[in-house]
């Protein structure tokens, strides 16, 4: 039974994905898709079932959804006809998807009723571009362990004879970029740890820093290859996903808030 619940989660999983999707206010046809035994199946599963086979990429034809419908529900029935819906543990699946698609149900009713206002979406997005900048850079980084090898290895970029900043990096640096002589690529200084971004932004072209760097991480050289002007995108661009992001940050407020007003008891927990 332990793999037949496994079974019925997987195959709930990927079908009551779409289940929320599609729009909720479409009126149902008042023909059933079949009649199995003389129950009537809903055409409005039909929608559901198609929209899965699509996104698993099989063929959604009317003949693989009716098919798939009348196999489901004569399974179904024969379950039903063994007792096997008075077990324990498939009450309990069939329990734990009732509860999910009513969560589903819950999510979509909050982010229908609390729309993303475009102003606070505009907000958001002045925030990250201030936050990203005008230019990114393309540094090359040596990640060491502690202060003293750091400055060793500072010692052997300058001087008469000076070392290869990609060789000392492929030679101490603990990062994985070091195999690739510490090349961090282009990157925005909003994407690095403050510390970093700063001895990064305040290199000329083709410079290394003469002090170690010190971040969370350990202890870094940070040589600059290049800089450019970056052009961040327009607002009607990304306008859809800050508001997928602002949305997901209030879901998870409203959904904090609940469990604040709730009384959840675990037992066995201390």
């Amino acid at each position: 039974m332990r793999t037949n619940k496994i079974i019925l989660l997987a195959c709930f999983a990927a079908f009551s994905q779409q289940v929320f999707a599609a729009d909720a206010t479409k009126p149902a046809a008042s023909q059933p898709i079949a009649i199995v035994n003389g129950v009537a199946l809903d055409p409005v599963q039909a929608d559901y079932v198609r929209m899965d086979l699509v996104q698993r990429k099989r063929p959604a034809t009317d003949e693989n959804v009716i098919n798939f419908l009348v196999d489901n529900e004569l399974m179904a029935q024969e379950a039903i006809h063994r007792g096997l819906d008075n077990s324990p543990e498939v009450k309990a699946v069939i329990e734990l998807q009732r509860k999910d698609i009513l969560g589903k149900a819950l999510i979509e009713d909050y982010i229908k009723n609390h729309p993303v206002a475009e102003d606070r979406a505009k907000a958001e997005y002045d925030k990250l571009k201030a936050k990203t900048g005008d230019k990114e850079y393309h540094p090359q980084h040596i990640l060491v362990e502690d202060e003293a090898l750091a400055k060793k290895i500072i010692a052997q970029l300058g001087g008469k004879k000076p070392a290869k900043f990609e060789d000392l990096a492929k030679k101490y640096s603990k990062d994985p970029t070091g195999k690739e002589g510490g090349d961090l690529g282009w990157l925005a200084p909003s994407n690095v740890v403050p510390e970093f971004a700063n001895a990064m932004v305040a290199l000329k072209k083709g410079d290394y820093s003469k002090t170690a760097i010190k971040t969370q991480f350990g202890w870094h050289i940070i040589k600059l290859q290049d800089e450019r002007k970056l052009d961040f995108p327009a607002f009607d661009k990304v306008k859809g996903r800050i508001e997928s992001q602002l949305a997901q940050q209030d879901v998870r407020k409203y959904l904090s808030e609940l469990r604040a007003t709730a009384k959840i008891e675990i037992p066995g927990s201390k």
